[in-house]
């Protein structure tokens, strides 16, 4: 696939695209909300009725909806009985409120390492990370790129640890034929802001095991729900969810386009396993999509200032997450090995973020092309 031949049309910008997106589906819930006064209600049928939806969804027994991803981690972790003197182990490339949340428990992260060039755990290096104190894994998956979970979840059932299955950056997303979020032990998802499904605010914990379930409502509930999702918020998020799977096709079939017109020396590799151009039973999420950074040479730019230059094209390019071990004191984590992969990551990566991936057939080129040109 080629791209445009114009001679300016590597600096052209490319079209901004909003999110959330305001339809006419959402439009409707809000009018009936405001009808019916559910909105404002501490019991109504939204809630109940997403609870249903995301637990045929995912083909799990027990949803519990929650005020945040972050929140459902931290009721992932209250479920799988972490405490203090605990450990849990994580990948040094990991999003940083779940580093947080295990420090808030008084446990201790133990990071591991990533696989070359991917921002997802290498199972290989958990042996040397369990410990008698090891309670449970959290495994993610992230920038369109799916955790190696049942090879973790292998390791972790010998010894009893519990797989904490981190989705919030893959709502919608097929690994093997099941949805991600249902294969760990438990499941997280997040609704905010920016994410797929998105409610400004909220999560979601998934699960099979009755007794995790159990835990978390016996934390949660005390008198009131102390992490709750509110109407309002489950009412945005039901045609959302019925619209995911269109819109996750959409971004694939995108990502797809993008990739095929990326130049050779461009100076964007994709970081995304399984290749989106070789898929088998698996469809990924694209909430974010990685790519590896090289300076071309010659360049002007460097990771920041090419990030920097595509933004003033509507181009949301922006430096990824800084490994785990370089923004926190060495005192508040263990490792077990050396952590070369995570430090690659966390010098060279560059996410992209999705709305953008919503985008027409000729912005993909454009976007392209602008790449192509830049650097």
């Amino acid at each position: 696939m080629n791209s445009p031949a114009h001679d300016d049309f590597g600096r052209d910008a490319v079209q901004p695209v909003s999110w959330p997106i305001a339809d006419d589906s959402i439009r409707d819930v809000f009018a009936k909300m405001l009808s019916d006064g559910s909105w404002g209600r501490y019991h109504g049928p939204h809630c109940e009725s997403l609870q249903t939806a995301l637990a045929d969804f995912h083909s799990v027994e027990h949803v519990m909806l929650c005020s945040s991803g972050t929140s459902a981690v931290e009721l992932a972790l209250r479920a799988a009985k972490v405490e203090p003197g605990d450990e849990v182990i994580l990948a040094a490339y990991d999003y940083k409120a779940n580093f947080a949340n295990v420090l808030s428990l008084g446990a201790t992260p133990v990071l591991v390492d990533t696989l070359p060039g991917l921002p997802i755990l290498d199972p290989t290096q958990l042996p040397a990370a369990f410990s008698s104190k090891t309670r449970a894994i959290i495994c993610s998956h992230l920038h369109g790129s799916f955790a190696r979970i049942d090879e973790v979840a292998s390791l972790a059932r010998q010894r009893g640890i519990v797989v904490i299955e981190d989705a919030c950056q893959t709502a919608g997303g097929t690994l093997n034929g099941r949805a991600a979020g249902s294969i760990g032990d438990i499941g997280v998802l997040s609704f905010g802001g920016s994410k797929l499904l998105t409610a400004g605010r909220g999560g979601a914990v998934l699960t099979n095991d009755a007794m995790l379930a159990q835990r978390i409502r016996l934390y949660t509930q005390r008198g009131n729900d102390a992490y709750p999702l509110s109407e309002m918020q489950a009412a945005v998020l039901l045609p959302q969810l019925q619209q995911l799977p269109h819109r996750t096709k959409l971004r694939l079939t995108n990502v797809q386009r993008l990739l095929q017109q990326l130049a050779p020396d461009s100076p964007l590799q994709a970081a995304i396993d399984p290749s989106p151009l070789q898929l088998g039973n698996s469809i990924p999420a694209f909430y974010k999509l990685a790519f590896r950074y090289t300076t071309r040479a010659g360049s002007k730019f460097d990771r920041e200032s090419f990030c920097e230059e595509l933004r003033t094209r509507n181009i949301p390019l922006d430096s990824a997450f800084p490994g785990l071990h370089r923004i926190h004191s060495q005192r508040r984590f263990r490792t077990a090995e050396d952590l070369p992969n995570a430090d690659l990551l966390h010098e060279n990566l560059i996410t992209l973020h999705h709305p953008i991936l919503l985008a027409d057939a000729l912005e993909i080129d454009k976007l392209a092309a602008v790449i192509n040109a830049t650097g």
